[in-house]
């Protein structure tokens, strides 16, 4: 059975070996990016699976990276890890096409669960999360 591959975008380094350190026992880790734009060449590159965005990065926000995304026809499943709870930023990430928003207080916890449920085609949000539907 092959490991769904996933390519990770986040402006923090120690954010970046944190989410690979909790991915690799079960996923493979194609790539690893520091802004929006990168995360697209990096997706039309190494076509992963999954692709996990922070929010809130240099140049292209997440959500303007998981726009282009869709818009380009990448069938990888989104997951959000940003810092925000705020259900407006919630709303957003999922109107840009997100299956998951985990929120970064809740990396250990969350973030293997909600790629799981992410590549099964379901939604995940964060329990934490200031989120109503």
């Amino acid at each position: 059975m092959s490991r769904s591959r996933v390519l990770l975008a986040d402006d923090h380094q120690e954010f970046l070996a944190v989410e690979a350190r909790l991915l690799e026992p079960e996923f493979d880790v194609v790539k690893m990016t520091k802004c929006g734009r990168a995360a697209i060449e990096g997706a039309a590159e190494c076509g992963p699976d999954a692709v996990i965005l922070d929010i809130s990065m240099p140049g292209m926000t997440g959500i303007e990276a998981a726009r282009h995304l869709r818009e380009s026809g990448s069938p990888a499943k989104i997951v959000f890890l940003p810092v925000h709870g705020d259900p407006d930023y919630i709303r957003a990430g999922l109107a840009a096409g997100a299956s998951a928003y985990v929120l970064k207080s809740r990396l250990a916890s969350d973030l293997v669960v909600a790629l799981r449920e992410a590549l099964a085609g379901r939604s995940f949000v964060s329990p934490s999360a200031d989120w109503k539907c």
